[in-house]
């Protein structure tokens, strides 16, 4: 009985070795899973998205300083297309321009905005999901074994993000000026949010330095990240921003300008937009004009139709000449509205009634008089740039107009003449117009301008409060 007993335990303990060596050639990553101390088996699945690697052996699957570089590499990337990301939404309010440029390059309508979003969306859900998964792994004392896929996917991302921001650069550089006013409003709440993130990577910090057994790695690591906690803390001590600012300080609420109407709710520089920017309460009207070839000054902002107008349906010859080189009669037979609902673009289209819709589409080109009268019902004023300045006519646009206006029922005072050419005969001319300068003081003057007309990032919030307390408009 007890040879028979030894038999049989010599076959279990077979049997069980047997099984043993069956479970590690075919679940290695489970075996080492129990043995790092991470006994669910979803750490074996994240290793595996990680590192994409089912081999049969442990050989090889400690982390070396190159996968700690390539886990640093990771964390810089993360950071870059977050930072990308930012800088996209800061453009966002002003896409609309790339729209028309690239329109105007490929006369094909595209909302841009769409593709660079969700092409940026994806960059960094894809580097961030990446991180938290390293992240995850070095807390479960794994590996951090990146695949080959990754890297290659990685190097590619930093290589579109940067092509953006190079991209930028030579085409959108004013954007960047942007980017810094719009920190100064988001700064305390991005402040937060670092806080937030560097305080959560405190764990896998000191979990990572006391498994270096206090290497210079490790201390290396800690350093940053001590030098990171710090920079953060003491950072408060640098943000100017107007939400820290006292409420008896803020200064009075600015005007609000009608940039060719109200474009996002109707279509721009029609009298539909005109009347949606006045129910917003707008103080200025803000246009272009230019001349037809029998010298009427109409609305209208690019040079050629195609964009804004059905052109191309009537008059398919002419349909690239220049706006001013059709006649009235001809300009107010083109449909300056359907536009709006066929190429969307701004989602706000999309929401409009059937009636709305039938309005967008009977909207026709506006004449300057018509505008004034409008105007002038309202009592705001208006403001245009007389265009295309390079015209070798155009002391006789700037006549044209004038005398247009002259002629109006608009009070002289509500002009805000902003051409720079022929200002002095316009002064002579009209004498009630608000002069609009476009440039800052210059250096040899020594009056100051009543009335500038800047972009946004050209001014720091010291020159508009200087200019405030001064008296000179913007």
């Amino acid at each position: 009985m007890l040879k028979h007993h030894r038999k049989w335990n010599d076959c279990s303990q077979i049997s069980s070795c047997l099984h043993a060596f069956s479970f590690r050639a075919w679940c290695p990553h489970l075996i080492m899973v129990k043995d790092g101390g991470c006994r669910h088996a979803c750490t074996t699945c994240l290793l595996c998205l990680y590192s994409c690697c089912w081999s049969r052996s442990k050989k090889g699957m400690k982390t070396s300083k190159g996968d700690c570089a390539w886990f640093f590499f990771l964390f810089c990337v993360c950071l870059l297309t977050l930072t990308w990301l930012y800088l996209a939404i800061v453009t966002l309010n002003d896409f609309h321009i790339l729209n028309e440029f690239l329109f105007h390059k490929l006369e094909w309508w595209f909302d841009w905005s769409v593709v660079m979003l969700s092409g940026t969306v994806t960059l960094v859900t894809y580097s961030s999901l990446l991180l938290v998964l390293a992240l995850t792994l070095q807390l479960c004392h794994q590996p951090l074994k990146i695949h080959w896929l990754h890297k290659v996917l990685l190097i590619l991302t930093v290589l579109i993000v940067v092509t953006a921001f190079v991209g930028m650069e030579i085409q959108w550089a004013e954007q960047w000026e942007s980017a810094r006013i719009a920190l100064q409003a988001t700064g305390p709440f991005l402040h937060i949010g670092a806080v937030v993130g560097v305080t959560l990577l405190a764990w896998p910090v000191a979990d990572c330095f006391y498994r270096t057994s206090r290497s210079a790695l490790g201390v290396l690591l800690l350093i940053l990240y001590l030098g990171i906690v710090i920079a953060l803390y003491l950072a408060p001590l640098g943000i100017d921003s107007p939400c820290l600012m006292e409420y008896n300080q803020l200064p009075p609420k600015p005007a609000l300008f009608g940039h060719r109407g109200a474009p996002m709710l109707a279509p721009e520089n029609t009298l539909m937009s005109f009347q949606k920017a006045l129910n917003c309460g707008v103080r200025v009207l803000e246009t272009d004009v230019l001349v037809s070839a029998d010298g009427v000054p109409f609305i209208m902002h690019d040079e050629k139709l195609i964009r804004t107008t059905n052109v191309q349906e009537l008059f398919p010859s002419q349909a690239h000449s220049n706006a001013s080189s059709f006649s009235w009669s001809e300009l107010q037979q083109l449909d300056a509205g359907s536009w709006f609902l066929q190429k969307y673009p701004f989602s706000t289209a999309q929401s409009f009634s059937s009636s709305e819709q039938a309005m967008v589409r009977a909207q026709k080109i506006l004449s300057l008089n018509q505008l004034l009268g409008e105007a002038a019902r309202h009592n705001v004023s208006v403001m245009f740039d007389l265009r295309p300045e390079e015209d070798p006519h155009y002391e006789h646009l700037v006549n044209v107009t004038v005398e247009t206006i002259l002629k109006s029922d608009i009070a002289p005072e509500l002009i805000l003449w902003l051409p720079k050419e022929f200002r002095e005969q316009v002064k002579q001319q009209a004498p009630g117009f608000q002069q609009i300068y476009g440039r800052k003081r210059l250096n040899n003057e020594t009056n100051e301008l009543p009335y500038v007309n800047l972009p946004y990032q050209n001014l720091s919030s010291t020159e508009i409060r200087f200019a405030r307390e001064r008296g000179t408009r913007q």
